[in-house]
């Protein structure tokens, strides 16, 4: 049986910490910015951590394919 290939759209868009984590960029950067509060766009230039644990696991088989 040939191997599971990486979901390459994926790597490109989120990467794995050492603790197995998947580490994302926040939505909603792209525009309209000025209308944003600032706290709001403080929190959209942080990185953010995928939360639900199956989810996280889905991506990652995904990735480590």
């Amino acid at each position: 049986m040939p191997k599971q290939k990486t979901h390459k759209g994926l790597a490109k868009r989120v990467k794995v910490t050492a603790k197995g984590k998947i580490k994302i960029h926040k939505a909603g950067a792209g525009h309209l910015m000025s209308v944003k509060t600032s706290k709001r766009r403080r929190r959209i230039r942080r990185t953010g951590v995928v939360g639900s644990a199956a989810f996280t696991r889905k991506m990652r088989e995904a990735l480590l394919r």
